[in-house]
């Protein structure tokens, strides 16, 4: 075996699947193509699979035995969340039930909530000025979120003869708008029913479709946009108003502050902690080195 932890052989199917999630991550940021950082990713996957295997080493060890009413309630609480037994089952992957192994799993978790539970300990008192001072240190996590008000003109191809003449219609009316005729105006006169919204009030990211809220946070306000397209039809937008980000005041964001600042405090006990089993273990690792070009 090409990689053992305190004389333990590590899969490597398991640091294979790391591997992929790990560089699929990276995929879905499009901060990487092909193979150019596979060595990276590889040695990343080994470092997260042997942090995992140390945690389960050393709460093995210090608890060796767990009551088997705990993990029953937690088996319980996983089945329940997963929405039933049947579906359970089916997201483990397990084309049959196996509760005993199912239970030695579940076992290994409760014996780590007991490991963590020892490193973190209860949550210390958090003093208003240490409260302040990481608020204060940390304003980007406790921002509004920006938000505009927009209006559109959208023409549905729902019953349109030509797709291509509701484009150009739109087009025209682009070039109306931005010859300098009011957006509202030309809005009331074409919109398609009564009941179509043309002011959309304010919003913020999330509550329309992506492809609208793309264009739409892009303007500038009072610009108008590109004719484009969603699965509504052909859309120009303008943007009336925008409220940009700002920092929340300290007082209603307290209570996010004090479990952002325990979070932070929770993070560097736990590194500091892994940190310590990974200098007391045993790591040999035999495979050769993968070049900076990829393969393996």
């Amino acid at each position: 075996m090409a990689l053992l932890l305190n004389g333990e052989p590590v899969d490597e199917e398991i640091i294979e699947a790391e591997f992929n999630q790990v560089k699929g991550h990276y995929e879905r940021l499009l901060m990487v193509s092909c193979c150019e950082r596979d060595a990276e990713f590889r040695a990343t996957a080994k470092d997260n699979v042997l942090s995992r295997l140390l945690l389960n080493q050393e709460a093995a060890k210090r608890f060796p035995e767990v009551d088997e009413a705990e993990v029953t309630a937690r088996l319980e609480k996983l089945i329940e969340q997963a929405g039933g037994e049947t579906q359970f089952y089916m997201n483990l992957g397990m084309p049959a039930k196996d509760e005993a192994l199912v239970r030695r799993n579940v076992a290994g978790g409760v014996r780590l909530d007991k490991l963590l539970a020892e490193v973190y300990g209860a949550d210390p008192e958090c003093a208003e000025a240490e409260l302040r001072e990481y608020y204060d240190g940390h304003l980007d996590q406790f921002m509004s979120e920006e938000m505009i008000r927009a209006a559109h003109i959208t023409k549905s191809l729902q019953g349109a003869v030509s797709r291509t003449a509701v484009y150009q219609e739109m087009r025209d009316l682009r070039e109306r708008l931005l010859d300098g005729e009011d957006f509202m105006t030309l809005a009331e006169q074409h919109r398609s029913s009564d009941q179509q919204q043309i002011d959309l009030g304010w919003f913020k990211r999330g509550e329309f479709m992506e492809e609208f809220e793309t264009i739409a946070f892009s303007l500038r306000t009072g610009e108008i946009s590109p004719v484009f397209v969603t699965q509504l039809g052909f859309h120009l937008c303008t943007v009336l108003e925008r409220r940009p980000a700002e920092a929340l005041p300290f007082p209603v964001v307290r209570e996010a502050v004090r479990e952002r600042l325990l979070e932070a405090r929770k993070d560097a006990q736990f590194n500091a902690f892994i940190e310590g089993l990974k200098a007391a273990a045993v790591i040999e690792d035999t495979d050769p080195p993968e070049s900076d070009n990829g393969g393996h």
